[in-house]
């Protein structure tokens, strides 16, 4: 029993090889896991103390068990069984087809990865390509907002940079939780953006199983008082005005909503605003083509890249201009409910894209692009100068955000005109200005902010050309302004 016993030397290997795996599963890896568990507790519990809504125990959850949690959801069981009898396959799978779905939507919160590098990220972003406004924000009201109930902050979509904007404003108010759409399930993007708690959604190819998951993780996260941002609008303005809303993910939150339960749902509007939108080429051009299929070439945006780096280092960078966030009055879901009894999501809908649309700020640029499309396509310094007095008296009594830095209304517009023409936008024909040849698309997008919010003829839905443009570069300048509304639903991004 005690006698030696002579084994091969890979055979040895082996079994010393099992035996460390086996102590470092049984023993070593649970120890280290409890050990970093317990100081990620604890930083958390000091991050929820500087937070204004602190990060829901929902959202601490391992992604697994919350994927199971929603997979054995009764919901999503009884749409599996639904699934399997309508597509005539067996409940196994279609019950495998829903956990995939799970799989794919449920993030993986991470605490470090959102409050130590994405926030970092997001502020030096900001900061190096824009002087960043935040604008009449209303914290009182915002403070005021039960810690219990759900926050949805509902957006305009400008620009990929909102994400990074948003993220970083509402650093210290609490973890955002976005949908994001397909486009960003790539390596190594992924694994950053489910780490950061955004969840992906497929706007394209989807079926009645999927869009159960997704309507009771929506519905789920929403009940546990997780933060959530949208962009209604579902993509990217291509026209510059703010467009109408999509209504799917506020159906699901309105759908499980109860008005008698103890948790509201307060939808806060957030308008956004750039002096210059970093893909503003890209959107006029797919405008123009009526396909939302953008091309970007690696090597063209690689370019990009190096050619700032460039000016950087050597000093002669200049930021994008001003970029202004605006927060509009917040929308109790009960409220709505009870005031407006038998209202459907589609009001719902049109009222918080109209406190978005009232709540976008003027900043330099489209000031002057509004105040060349007033004034014909073309105009003298002094008649722009009119001009633009003329659409800030409007604006101003129409309670608009503003965001003119320099001094007054001239200052502003001097600063928006010698962006627009340092851009090539604009050019100078003697002492008069006008829109260069081919950029009339371009000057239209800018424009198209400030002439919604002024609420010109149309601009609303953007249909029909605004008011004031009678050059033929003024109508093609309009005709830029259009909206999306005639975009087949596949081509959404």
């Amino acid at each position: 029993m005690f006698e030696p016993v002579e084994v091969p030397f890979w055979l040895l290997t082996l079994i010393l090889l099992f035996a460390a795996i086996a102590f470092a599963s049984h023993f070593l890896f649970p120890s280290v896991r409890w050990f970093f568990r317990r100081r990620m507790e604890r930083a958390v519990d000091e991050l929820n103390k500087r937070l204004e809504r602190p990060i829901q125990p929902f959202r601490l959850m391992r992604r697994q068990d919350n994927v199971i949690r929603l997979i054995y959801d009764p919901s999503v069981m009884e749409a599996v069984a639904d699934y399997a009898r309508t597509e005539g396959v067996p409940r196994s799978v279609a019950f495998a087809k829903a956990r995939s779905y799970a799989r794919e939507i449920v993030p993986g919160f991470s605490t470090a990865a959102y409050f130590g590098f994405a926030i970092w990220l997001a502020r030096k972003l900001s900061r190096a390509f824009y002087t960043v406004h935040l604008g009449r924000t209303d914290q009182a009201t915002l403070r005021d907002i039960d810690s219990r109930n759900a926050v949805v902050f509902v957006m305009n979509h400008r620009s990929n940079m909102d994400y990074v904007l948003v993220t970083w404003l509402a650093a210290d108010r609490s973890a955002l939780s976005y949908a994001v759409g397909e486009w960003a399930r790539v390596w190594p993007l992924k694994a950053l953006i489910r780490a950061m708690g955004a969840y992906f959604i497929r706007r394209r190819y989807s079926n009645p199983l999927y869009r159960a998951v997704l309507a009771r993780y929506v519905q789920n996260s929403v009940q546990e008082g997780v933060t959530q941002a949208m962009f209604p609008e579902g993509g990217l303005s291509l026209s510059g005005a703010v467009g109408p809303a999509k209504k799917g993910l506020l159906h699901y939150i309105v759908r499980d909503f109860d008005a008698l339960g103890e948790r509201d749902v307060v939808f806060v509007p957030v308008a956004l605003n750039y002096d210059r939108v970093l893909e503003d080429r890209m959107l006029v051009q797919a405008h123009e083509t009526g396909t939302r299929r953008f091309k970007v070439r690696l090597g063209e945006a690689a370019g990009w890249v190096r050619r700032l780096i460039w000016q950087k280092l050597r000093g002669r960078f200049k930021t994008f201009g001003f970029a202004a966030v605006c927060y509009g009055e917040p929308v109790s879901l009960r409220d709505f409910m009870t005031t407006n009894p038998g209202a459907s999501t589609e009001a719902l809908a049109e009222t918080l894209m109209a406190g978005i649309r009232a709540s976008v700020p003027m900043l330099p640029v489209p000031l002057a692009a509004a105040s060349i499309g007033r004034s014909g396509g073309a105009g003298t310094p002094e008649a722009l100068g009119v001009a633009a007095e003329s659409l800030v008296a409007e604006a101003r009594s129409k309670g608009a955000n503003m965001h003119l830095p320099g001094g007054g209304v001239r200052a502003a517009l001097a600063l928006g005109i010698e962006a627009l023409t340092l851009r090539g936008i604009l050019e100078r024909d003697g002492e008069a200005l006008q829109i260069a040849a081919g950029q009339e698309g371009l000057l239209g997008y800018y424009a198209a902010s400030v002439l919604q919010l002024l609420g010109e003829p149309d601009s609303e839905s953007d249909s029909e050309p605004a008011a004031g443009l009678h050059s033929p570069a003024a109508q093609s300048l309009a005709t830029s302004a259009r909206s999306d509304l005639e975009l087949p639903p596949a081509a959404e991004t």
